[in-house]
């Protein structure tokens, strides 16, 4: 139904009542905190429409053309109509392309409730008007000013008429008359352009200077005659003593209409800057989802035993930072980032005892216990959804405190929308397309234009650029104002600094391979195929609409809402380009799923052999079998990692191996079996003659003793100068004694150069395996979400049910009674306990549907139409009109009655 067929609506309320359900529902999926709780009804979904935070909410989530249109009606009049604000966006020689994407962007700002009205009386809500209207504290992001009505409020009449004389116009009777006279003569086209071509060259440049903003400027108490020239003409107005401003119709004029510096109604293409084979991505991105893996089950094996201490205020210390990107052989940045997204998936978290330290959980026992390309899904799919950001870690809080991995304020709840919008930026690129990421970031700016304090400035900032422009245009040498949202923007904002991390974070993870999206990266956001590649000479091919298999229509096309407060059809387009919805959790899982089976015939299949070299090192030509890797972990040191790990064995490694319980036969056939190549003579006589001396000393707990049958030895240990700090005595001339405990013992005997073995009070050889030290069953970080949910189906269908029943028992005509005082909208009626009982009865009978207020156990209110059935018991049972059933309701929960108006 179009806007010619109907009354025009009266306010938002009323606009919101014409709207079928699935307008509504848009709205409410476009902006959930409207149902957080749900309204009762249609008026208080529009109180809380207007009210300032959801407004701003709104508003920070408009793409740049649709919030230019937002700021062009904020300075229109209020009614505007749709060829005043055709002209703000497009000027006075047209833009076809502004005009082409306005309705969309009009259709954008009616759905989220922003505006509101018919092609002849469009209106801003009021707060939103507020909040993008320029004042003097607040500048306009378009860059101009106030209206001649607005800058002339505190003008004296004298003063007004003088200026309406000095313009060439005629006096008049009263002030308004001749601020409408000088409005209607800055707006005057071909009058304004023959009143500027009187003036001298020099004032002309100061206006041109102060078009594009700031407006503001400073004179002084005697300006220059080429100031002089426009304050006598109210073509520059004073607003404070010293301090004067461009009319907003004067600054329209010598932009020929235009609001904004450059209108940008189609978003940035994200272009292709290289083009790699798909097999070639798919391949890198695999074996970096391997290194991945590898580098995960590294950090936790070294956290096996327990992690470092938590400290007091939450989080990993500097210092254990520092230790753990050193076991890693990364960078601090890149340690921050594997240690947060353990803990995301939940493989990580702190123990909770008295002496608090990290540790893995047990999930991280059943994740090793799971093929290669499930941990990997599970390890994306965390990242994909995690607020918790590790490129803020080393930064500062608001509080100025240092933050740090794993502690708290972490959180950035833009995180996944970022990382998802980046990600589907990639996937509408051909297969195997890198893209330039500075037009990642443009796109990005696009979508979600600043609103913060680099996307406006701040009152005092802005006073002081006022104040430099004026001066400069006093002297005559002024530059160019400062921009809206339009101009150029720095790209330290966090979302810019949220998609570059995105980038690098997803070619670490595996999700892309050389900058191009794998093929399970494309699944992992639930992707339809890409497409072809452009044919050469076909020109360059713009970035399609993203849309995810799974939600085909995620928050309804404008061209589907219903009728009500739309424009004709003929104007209605949807706005293209908008960011696809994330996945919900069963459809994200299924997706995971499918990028999981992607990428297995992709990792390389685990090895049960190495080959041994004579330098006393075994190369792993690839990943081996958890048994063999486990093993040789232990008989072994890792000297280097990449396609192929290399493996050195030293007395020290396999001192380790014995102590762990296993014999020197037990290391010659281990080693026999899984080498492709003869073991080399040096490796065996390594193992036989650390053998040999493992376990000639036996150290005890005395405080600890050392004991060997071989005097001469314990002579050698007691002569040696490095043993004086174990402080060593002799108790028997095959024992040792002293103060230190039999770890540190050990080990200064080792460092001595001797392989001495632990031993029990019994006299046995004590086999030291490590302790897999655990935490309680932990659950993985919730995510914080970046206000409430955007909700499903079955809630809205639930949510508009009870608006619409609400608003209809709020709005449904009564009869008038003599001795009732007419009731304020919203008020619940007032009757005696008898005259609601009566006028129950009489319905029952005439079966006449009656308003009732009721309060229910919790003490809330609400209005409601019923069709009373029968009374009895202090119960009345009636077929309810708002819930649409039968219902029941204890007659001394009903505040009042009344009958309902004939039709």
């Amino acid at each position: 139904m179009s806007t010619e067929d109907q009354r025009a609506p009266r306010s938002l309320a009323a606009a919101l009542r014409a709207r079928d359900d699935t307008s509504l529902a848009a709205l409410l999926r476009a902006r959930p905190d409207l149902i957080t709780p749900v309204p009762t009804d249609l008026t208080q979904l529009a109180t809380r429409a207007g009210t300032r935070a959801s407004v701003v909410r709104a508003l920070e989530r408009l793409d740049r053309f649709a919030l230019q249109t937002a700021e062009a009606l904020a300075v229109a009049g209020d009614p505007a109509t749709y060829t005043e604000l055709l002209g703000l966006m497009a000027g006075d020689d047209g833009d076809q392309a502004v005009a082409d994407a306005l309705p969309g962007a009009l259709t954008a700002l009616r759905e989220q409730a922003l505006v509101w009205g018919d092609e002849g009386s469009l209106r801003l809500v009021r707060t939103a008007r507020e909040l993008l209207a320029p004042s003097a504290q607040h500048p306009s992001p378009t860059g101009l000013g106030p209206s001649v009505r607005e800058a002339t409020a505190g003008m004296s009449p004298g003063r007004i008429q003088e200026l309406v004389a000095t313009a060439g116009l005629p006096s008049t009777h009263d002030s308004v008359s001749a601020v409408g006279a000088l409005t209607a003569l800055f707006t005057h086209r071909k009058k304004m352009t023959a009143l500027l071509a009187k003036a001298p060259a020099d004032s002309v440049d100061v206006l041109r200077r102060l078009m594009w903003g700031p407006p503001y400027g400073q004179i002084t108490a005697d300006p220059a005659a080429r100031l002089r020239w426009l304050l006598d003409r109210g073509l520059l107005l004073p607003t404070a003593p010293g301090t004067v401003v461009l009319p907003r119709e004067v600054a329209l004029h010598l932009r020929e209409g235009r609001a904004h510096r450059t209108a940008e109604p189609v978003p940035p293409t994200v272009e292709a800057v290289a083009t790699h084979r798909p097999q070639v991505v798919d391949a890198t991105a695999a074996g970096q989802a391997y290194t991945t893996l590898a580098t995960v089950e590294e950090l936790l094996k070294d956290w096996h035993e327990g992690g470092p201490a938590v400290l007091r205020a939450g989080g990993l210390s500097v210092r254990d930072l520092k230790r753990t990107a050193v076991a890693l052989d990364v960078s601090e940045p890149m340690a921050a980032f594997w240690v947060e997204l353990a803990y995301a998936a939940g493989l990580l978290a702190s123990d909770g005892e008295a002496d608090e330290r990290y540790a893995a959980t047990p999930e991280y026992d059943e994740w090793l216990q799971r093929p290669p390309a499930d941990r990997w899904a599970q390890l994306a799919q965390a990242w994909l959804a995690a607020t918790r950001t590790s490129g803020v870690v080393g930064g500062r809080d608001l509080k100025e405190r240092a933050l740090s991995a794993l502690g708290p304020g972490l959180d950035r709840s833009a995180a996944p929308e970022v990382r998802h919008r980046v990600l589907t930026l990639l996937a509408g690129l051909p297969e195997g397309a890198v893209p330039d990421p500075e037009a990642v970031l443009a796109r990005l700016r696009w979508e979600r234009p600043l609103r913060g304090p680099q996307g406006r400035q701040s009152p005092q900032g802005a006073q002081a650029q006022q104040g430099q422009q004026a001066q400069q245009a006093q002297q005559g040498q002024g530059q160019q104002g400062v921009q809206g949202t339009q101009g150029a923007q720095g790209d330290d904002d966090l979302r810019s600094r949220l998609a570059r991390w995105t980038l690098t974070e997803a070619e670490l993870l595996g999700v892309t391979g050389r900058g191009a999206l794998s093929a399970h990266g494309r699944a992992l956001l639930g992707a339809r195929p890409a497409p072809e590649p452009a044919t050469a000479g076909a020109g360059p091919t713009p970035t399609p609409t993203f849309t995810p298999a799974a939600q085909d229509d995620p928050a309804g096309h404008a061209q589907e809402l219903g009728p009500g407060d739309k424009l004709p059809a003929r104007h209605r387009a949807a706005a293209a380009g908008s960011p696809a919805a994330p996945l919900s959790p069963p459809e994200q899982a299924v997706a995971t799923a499918a990028a999981a089976r992607l990428l297995a015939p992709l990792l390389p299949e685990p090895l049960d052999h190495v080959l041994l070299q004579a330098d006393l090192t075994a190369v792993a030509p690839g990943p081996l079998r958890r048994p063999l890797a486990d093993v040789l972990s232990v008989l072994a040191d890792v000297e280097s990692k990449g396609g192929a790990t290399v493996y050195r064995f030293t007395p020290g490694s396999v001192r380790r191996a014995l102590d762990a319980g296993r014999s020197a036969s037990d290391l010659h056939a281990f080693l026999a079996e899984h080498s492709r190549t003869p073991v080399p003579q040096p490796l065996t006589y390594l193992i036989d003659d650390v053998a040999r001396r493992h376990g000639h000393l036996r150290v005890g707990a005395a405080s600890a003793y050392v004991r060997c049958d071989d005097d001469t030895l314990l002579n050698e240990i007691l002569a040696d100068k490095r043993a004086a700090a174990l402080r060593l005595r002799r108790l028997a001339p095959t024992v040792l004694a002293t103060q230190a405990d039999p770890a540190a013992l050990l080990e200064g005997l080792r460092a001595m150069g001797f392989a001495p073995a632990a031993e029990s009070a019994e006299g046995d050889v004590l086999i030291t395996r490590a302790h897999a030290h655990r935490t309680p069953p932990r659950t993985a970080p919730e995510p914080v979400p970046d206000g409430p949910p955007v909700p499903d189906s079955t809630l809205l269908t639930a949510a508009i049910r009870a608006i619409r029943a609400g608003d209809l028992a709020a709005t449904t005509p009564r009869k008038p009674t003599e001795d009732a005082a007419p009731l304020a909208p919203g008020e619940l009626p007032r009757t005696s306990s008898a005259e609601t009982l009566a006028t129950m009865q009489a319905a029952v009978l005439t079966g006449e549907a009656l308003w009732i207020g009721y309060v229910n156990a919790e003490g809330t209110s609400s209005q409601r139409v019923i069709a009373p059935v029968r009374v009895e018991g202090g119960f009345v049972t009636a077929y309810d009109h708002t819930a649409d059933e039968v219902r029941t309701y204890p007659l001394h929960r009903i505040t009042g009655v009344a009958e309902l108006a004939d039709d």
